[in-house]
This record gives structure tokens, C-alpha cells and sequence, in this order.
């Protein structure tokens, strides 16, 4: 029997049957839950910072702006309602110019500790940012699972470096100097 060990787990069954229901065939969920691991980046950091100085960089519009992203990326927020249900519409602009448009839905909220994204347009993924406090500041657990193996396998060498360098922006942006 498939034990649901957490959150993201349940997202991916109702991602899952939500699919399924779009192709009106039976589910085969083990076979689906085991291609999880061909669509789910995981990225893990040590920051020297709080808990809550790293959730204050996230749900400050002002702040996630000037860090969201890769390098070299940009962004302009359009609309963010930081709360669970809440809508986040932003263009993301590449060095190059390149304008891409983002809706992302925030699933889940748990002040300081957990933040759960669902990107709403191509490519469909939902990204969790788990907030735990370690001796040294905090572990920073950015988990994200594509809905499409095929796509996440398709992005992989965009989404790997990108999620470091995003965690990179981050960290600078919580540890200022003195």
C-alpha cells in the first residue's frame, strides 16, 4: 500500500487523478508515482540566517523581486496575494530581454516554515520551499515536481542550474552585510 509520508505527496496523487480524469483512462498510479522521481528537482541549501529572515525575503513582494529567478533575470509582479489560494502573475525578463509570463497560485502558507507554490501555466509544477531551523541558521529544502516527466526531463539543464542560482540570490539577499 502507497503511504503518504507528506504534502507534496498528495499534491502529486491529486495532480495525478486530475490528469487522468482529462484522459478518461484508468489510473495507474504506481506506475505514475514512479516516474515522481524523473519529474521532481530537489535542491537543498544551509543559510546563516533565521527561519524567519528567509520567509520575510519570500513573502515581500519588494524583496522577492529583486531575488526570484536566475541570474541575470529580472522580474515585474503584476498581482501577488501572498496567502493560501492567493494569486502570483509576474513576467520574468531573461538578460536577453526575453519576456516570460508566470502564474503561479499559493497552495499552502505556514508562516516560517513552508511555502507551496502551483505554477498555473507551462510547464505545470509545484514548487515547496521548506524552511528548517538548524544550529547554523536554516535548511532550505526547494523541492520542485514537474506535472510531466517528459517536460521536467526537457528542462532539466535549465531547471538544475537555475534552482542554485536562485537559492544563490537568495542567500545574498538574507545575509547582507554588516
Amino acid at each position: 500500500m502507497l503511504k503518504l509520508d507528506s504534502y507534496l505527496d498528495r499534491q502529486v496523487l491529486a495532480e495525478l487523478a486530475w490528469l487522468q480524469s482529462q484522459k478518461k483512462r484508468p489510473m495507474n498510479s504506481k506506475k505514475q508515482i514512479l516516474k515522481r522521481e524523473m519529474s521532481t528537482f530537489t535542491t537543498t541549501r544551509n543559510i546563516s540566517a533565521e527561519p524567519s529572515a528567509i520567509f520575510a525575503a519570500i513573502k515581500d513582494p519588494n524583496r522577492l523581486v529583486k531575488w526570484w529567478g536566475p541570474s541575470g533575470f529580472s522580474n515585474r509582479f503584476e498581482e501577488f496575494e501572498f496567502k493560501p489560494g492567493g494569486k502570483w502573475v509576474f513576467d520574468m525578463v531573461g538578460p536577453d530581454g526575453t519576456v516570460y509570463p508566470n502564474e503561479s497560485v499559493f497552495e499552502k502558507i505556514e508562516t516560517g516554515r513552508l511555502v507551496v507554490i502551483r505554477h498555473v501555466c507551462q510547464p505545470h509544477f509545484t514548487l515547496s520551499i521548506t524552511l528548517e531551523p538548524v544550529p547554523e541558521g536554516t535548511l532550505v529544502h526547494w523541492q520542485q515536481l514537474f506535472v510531466d516527466a517528459s517536460v521536467a526531463n526537457t528542462v532539466r539543464h535549465i531547471v538544475e542550474p537555475s534552482n542554485e542560482q536562485n537559492l544563490d540570490r537568495l542567500t545574498a539577499e538574507v545575509i547582507q552585510p554588516a
